[in-house]
C-alpha cells in the first residue's frame, strides 16, 4: 500500500469518479452534487499539498511579524503582562522553530496554532485598557494581518472556483514568500 498522499489522492478520485458515483442513483441530484464537490476538493487538496508546508512557514513568519507589532504595545498595556508573556514564549518558540532546518510540519503547525491562541490572548488583554492609542495601534495591526491572511487563504481555496475568474486573486505561490 502506497502512504504518500500524492499517490493515494488521485487513486480515490479515480475510485470515486469510474466506481462509486456512477452507481449513485441519478435521480439523487444531492449525492450526485456532494460526490462531484468531494472529487473536487480532493482535486484541490492534491493540488495544494506541495505548498503547505511553504504556506505554514509563511503563516509563522506572518504571525512573529504581528507578534513583533504588538509586544511593545502590549508593554503599555498592564492589564496584557500575562498575555504578553506568554506571547514571548509562543515568539521565541516559533523563531526557533521556523530557522530550524527540516523542522516538522506537525510542529510547524503547533507553533502556528500556539501563536494564534497567544495573539488572541493578547488582544482580548489589550482591550481592557483606556489607552486608546495602544488599542488603535493593536487593532491596525491585527487587522493588517488578518488581510494578509484572508487574501492567502481565498487564493489557497481559488480552484474551487467561487470567486471565478475576474476576482482577480493572485496566484497561491506568490503569497507564499517570506
Amino acid at each position: 500500500m502506497e502512504l504518500r498522499p500524492s499517490f493515494q489522492i488521485p487513486a480515490l478520485i479515480k475510485s470515486l469518479t469510474d466506481v462509486v458515483l456512477p452507481a449513485v442513483d441519478p435521480a439523487n441530484k444531492l449525492a450526485q452534487e456532494q460526490g462531484q464537490l468531494i472529487v473536487g476538493m480532493l482535486h484541490l487538496i492534491a493540488q495544494r499539498l506541495p505548498l503547505q508546508y511553504r504556506y505554514d512557514c509563511v503563516e509563522l513568519d506572518s504571525y512573529l511579524k504581528l507578534a513583533g507589532q504588538l509586544a511593545p504595545q502590549a508593554a503599555t498595556i498592564p492589564e496584557a503582562s500575562a498575555a504578553l508573556a506568554a506571547l514571548t514564549a509562543a515568539v521565541d518558540d516559533g523563531r526557533r522553530l521556523l530557522a530550524g532546518a527540516g523542522v516538522e510540519p506537525p510542529a510547524l503547525e503547533a507553533a502556528n496554532q500556539r501563536l494564534r491562541a497567544a495573539v488572541g490572548a493578547l488582544v482580548t488583554a489589550a482591550a481592557a485598557t483606556s489607552d486608546d492609542a495602544a488599542l488603535r495601534a493593536v487593532n491596525t495591526a491585527v487587522m493588517d494581518h488578518a488581510q494578509a491572511q484572508l487574501l492567502r487563504e481565498r487564493a489557497w481555496v481559488a480552484l474551487q472556483g467561487w470567486e471565478g475568474p475576474a476576482s482577480g486573486l493572485p496566484a497561491v505561490e506568490t503569497l507564499l514568500v517570506r
